[in-house]
């Protein structure tokens, strides 16, 4: 047996129908091709609201969040442009691109007044507004529900992996030849914070095609019990997840811990925050409140994938179905490759396979060790660039900041001490379990300590 769900590659043709997040071992889990920059001239309106919104403009100058001018603008200028949605919907690359616009203009209409508080140093975010205009809420609706994306900003189809360009195309993926297309602080810029943080994540998912590739060659190997197939596959894995890591710790370099709260403020979502205590109508769409979670990069199907392959068991906990309810805010194909590998790792028994044999068994636990790093990295990236500035007790997803991020760690944790002693004795192993145990007990005492600092203030 094979792992049948049909991966992409670059021999595959597309057409102007395929979705653009569409999962392949070339590309990954970025577009199938670059986004579009321009949108076609009948959106000139929101065009124009984008590139005059940033806190500072392309051209250097102050924008219309840095005035608190944005909703005053979109209601002067904005008209209902859902019949414009219309003519396109049979291009899944442009519709995504109109998405991905829309949901820009949504979050910063919704959240302006919350940056407001932050900027005049007011305690606490307040409150967004709660309504939004039809001139977005109708046309966010239509090309959301044609491009398949919630209508509100996602990970993939706006902020981050349909939010760039290659200035040079030759030079491909080079993080010097990164650029945004939309932001909300100074990303225009690709030397600031915003920026930085953005295309660190893009530079990641570069990596996610060998990814991809090597999760179902080790699919592959196990389902058909072929070892060194599995062993290929295992390493090709590793080799990417080292890669992403080391990708993900040049934020520090790229994005500084006190920059990043400047533009946060745009990426928060709806559900479970207190911006928002009662939902946001859609004016024009319906009268009951809407509620969707916010730009996340736990909606990143990298760490997932992993997850799913390596058959990593998550606690029974609230926590873990906030985990669960993100796997709505993917693109459709992402998920479906996401349930088909997570499906087919329980047929081929995966897990079970591995530790059979002492190399595989070494090659699984070092792909947890990397999921380890991964989600450690991330943790000190939360505890330094959020905890240590807010007390606000939600991410931008609507998860608890200090809890959320740790019911994972200790997933992997267990995880990790199931698959040791089938490799005692392999190189590297030992090494492995020791750094684990003295992060496994810094991270419960840095929980601890951050919860018990919280129920204080």
């Amino acid at each position: 047996m094979n792992f049948p769900f049909h991966v992409f590659d670059s021999n595959t043709p597309i057409d102007s129908c395929t979705p653009p997040f569409t999962v392949s071992t070339h590309r990954g889990f970025l577009p199938l091709v670059d986004p579009p920059v321009a949108l076609p001239s009948s959106f000139a309106p929101l065009e124009s609201l984008l590139a005059r919104m940033p806190i500072v403009t392309a051209n250097g100058a102050p924008g219309l969040l840095a005035a608190g001018k944005l909703a005053d603008a979109v209601e002067a200028e904005l008209p209902d442009l859902s019949s414009e949605v219309e003519k396109y919907k049979n291009d899944a690359t442009l519709m995504t691109a109109i998405y991905r616009d829309y949901s820009f203009l949504l979050s910063a209409y919704l959240l302006e007044p919350c940056h407001q508080r932050f900027v005049k140093g007011e305690d606490g975010y307040g409150v967004g507004r709660q309504s939004l205009p039809a001139s977005i809420a109708k046309p966010m609706v239509k090309v959301s529900q044609i491009a398949g994306f919630k209508p509100f900003m996602e990970y993939a189809g706006s902020y981050a992996l349909y939010n760039y360009h290659l200035p040079n195309p030759s030079l491909g993926f080079e993080y010097s030849n990164l650029r945004l297309i939309r932001a909300f602080e100074k990303g225009l810029d690709p030397t600031s914070d915003e920026a930085g943080f953005v295309l660190v994540h893009i530079a990641m998912v570069k990596h996610s095609g060998k990814l991809v590739e090597g999760a179902v060659d080790a699919l592959n190997g196990a389902l058909a019990a072929q070892r060194m197939k599995f062993n290929d596959g295992m390493s090709t894995l590793l080799d990417a997840l080292q890669r992403i890591n080391a990708v993900m710790d040049t934020m520090w370099n790229k994005s500084k811990p006190k920059g990043y709260n400047t533009f946060r403020t745009f990426i928060f979502g709806i559900t479970s925050q207190s911006m928002f205590p009662n939902g946001v109508v859609y004016e024009g769409v319906s009268a009951e409140p809407m509620s969707f979670r916010g730009e996340s990069g736990a909606n990143d199907s990298m760490i997932p994938l992993c997850d799913n392959l390596l058959q990593i068991t998550m606690p029974d906990t609230p926590l873990t179905e906030i985990l669960q309810d993100f796997r709505q805010y993917r693109p459709g194909n992402h998920r479906q490759f996401l349930e088909a590998i997570k499906e087919y790792a329980k047929v081929a028994h995966f897990a079970t396979f591995a530790l059979a044999n002492p190399v595989s068994a070494s090659l699984y636990l070092r792909a947890l060790n990397y999921v380890r790093e991964f989600r450690w990295r991330h943790w000190c990236f939360t505890r330094e660039y959020i905890l240590k500035y807010t007390s606000h007790p939600t991410a931008t997803g609507g998860s608890p900041i200090v809890t959320w991020l740790p019911n994972q760690l200790q997933a992997v944790f267990a995880q990790m001490i199931q698959a040791a002693p089938h490799c005692a004795n392999e190189p590297g192993t030992t090494e492995i379990m020791e750094m684990m145990r003295s992060q496994q007990t810094s991270l419960t005492k840095e929980v601890a300590k951050y919860c018990a600092e919280r129920e204080s203030i």
